[in-house]
């Protein structure tokens, strides 16, 4: 915990009390649902009477910061009743070339930047990440494998990470086998050479809207049109929508995430999923599946992937290691069904191969066992700061701020209130040192002027509370605009 400060005679008792608690839950030392000191503890510490500390806790709860359970104590409140999201709803009604202009490649300059609070780009914080298995499994791959680790990897890439990827993967998306897995620099490169397989310039592609920009911007560079499907914050696209959509024009290929989504942290159903699987088959169009966040599950049990209901080949899944153990080592896969070969060749044509040193280091890695340790730990860090980030929302923005409740992943899709421009609060706070993802960039028609995402990737601190301190303000100057 953070050092408390001395409890003196200047103002009431009760509230330098409730002050210090209030810093200990800002600073990110208590988080959502931690277990706030006894009124006894309390007591001795500050030396004060029980009823002192009584009524700063009761001050705490009457300001929803923390709560009191029947023969419990008191907690750190969680950010429950916030509202879900609301999206614009009508259907598609044709696709959409896209345009963003220089704006994400201004968010990702950002990401490494130390003076600017990191709530634009989905990042996990290195803090979170096993740097020192990972250096331990370089330094073995290059004592044991040296020639190996140097040489080229021709796809489909090294089969001792195959072989893992396979085991691990076997049930979440039905029968593995090596053969079918192909290893890519990282996921961007299996969605980009899944889309150049199953497409071509001018095709329609049809997308969950809010949409990953870096999908929607490989449709651009591509030639291709985005048709944008609505979908909730909660439970994924709209298959009514999209079913209607595949029977009134041709549609190459469906790109989603139904695991914990990128910009809501949506998760689709098990039965949603093998809904969706069978209509792909019945119109005979792939699904590229983008599960790069489905191992982060808040939950103990792993959500099922689109693959597991896959019968056809109609499904290629896309995932990577970059948002569970090392961004800068590309490592990422896709297991293409019945467009495996043509994958191959695609990602041939593109980059030839993956580096060769870091597919064995991850494959090291899981053979030893520390990934499924290591994942414990980060499932529990990520559900932890998606809390704290939460309740930094609802206790900071203007009311009426409508905040996605995901179950999984680090990203979350924020809704202020009235019509306030995003671009415009973007734009403000990275000037005061905040950076934010605008909610344009996730829609091909500029839809989602009052949207935001926050990503929480990174450990909470002083720093990052009194960055949302900051970001709620510049929402309120901006609405006051």
């Amino acid at each position: 915990m953070t050092e408390s400060k001395t409890v003196t005679k200047d103002s009431f008792l009760y509230e330098q009390v409730a002050d210090q608690v209030g810093a200990l839950v800002s600073s990110g030392a208590l988080g959502p649902g931690d277990r706030v000191p006894s009124l006894r503890a309390m007591s001795r510490k500050y030396k004060v009477s029980i009823a002192t500390v009584m009524q700063a806790y009761m001050q705490l709860e009457n300001k929803g910061l923390i709560e009191s359970r029947p023969q419990s104590g008191f907690f750190v409140r969680e950010a429950r009743g916030l509202p879900q999201p609301v999206h614009p709803s009508p259907a598609p009604r044709r696709p959409h070339r896209v345009q963003f202009g220089n704006t994400v490649e201004t968010i990702f300059a950002l990401a490494n930047q130390q003076d600017i609070v990191p709530l634009g780009v989905a990042n996990p914080a290195a803090s979170l990440l096993p740097v020192r298995g990972l250096s331990s499994a370089l330094r073995s791959v290059v004592s044991k494998h040296a020639d190996e680790a140097v040489s080229y990897n021709f796809p489909p890439g090294v089969l001792s990470l195959r072989r893992q990827l396979a085991l691990r993967l076997t049930g979440i998306a039905g029968e593995v086998d090596p053969e079918q897995i192909l290893i890519t620099n990282g996921a961007t490169e299996g969605l980009m050479v899944a889309l150049q397989t199953v497409a071509r310039p001018g095709d329609v592609i049809a997308v969950a809207t809010p949409s990953y920009f870096s999908v929607l911007q490989m449709i651009e560079r591509l030639g291709m049109l985005a048709l944008e499907i609505p979908s909730r914050a909660d439970t994924g696209i709209c298959l009514e929508s999209l079913n209607m959509q595949l029977r009134k024009r041709k549609v190459s290929a469906v790109v989603l995430s139904a695991n914990f989504s990128n910009p809501t942290g949506a998760l689709m159903p098990e039965e949603n999923k093998r809904e969706l699987v069978r209509m792909m088959a019945d119109f005979d169009v792939p699904l590229i599946e983008d599960d790069v966040f489905g191992d982060l599950s808040f939950e103990s049990d792993r959500p099922r992937m689109c693959k597991a209901y896959d019968k056809t080949g109609s499904v290629i899944t896309v995932s990577s290691y970059s948002k569970t153990l090392a961004p800068g080592f590309r490592v990422g896969w896709v297991m293409g069904g019945r467009y495996h070969r043509a994958i191959m060749q695609q990602k041939q044509l593109n980059s030839s191969a993956t580096s060769s040193l870091t597919q064995l280091a991850v494959a090291a890695f899981l053979e030893e066992g520390y990934y499924d340790r290591h994942l414990i730990t980060l499932r529990r860090a990520y559900r932890r700061q998606v809390g704290q980030l939460r309740s930094a929302i609802a206790s900071s923005f203007p009311q009426g701020t409508r905040v996605s409740d995901p179950q999984g992943g680090f990203v979350t899709w924020v809704q202020v209130p009235g019509n306030i421009d995003t671009q415009s609060v973007y734009q403000l706070a990275l000037k005061r040192g905040v950076s934010i993802t605008p909610g344009f960039l996730f829609s091909t028609t500029g839809k989602y002027q009052q949207f935001m995402r926050l990503c929480a990737g990174h450990p909470w601190d002083e720093r990052m509370s009194q960055g949302i301190v900051t970001l709620a303000d510049v929402v309120r100057e901006v609405g006051e605009q």
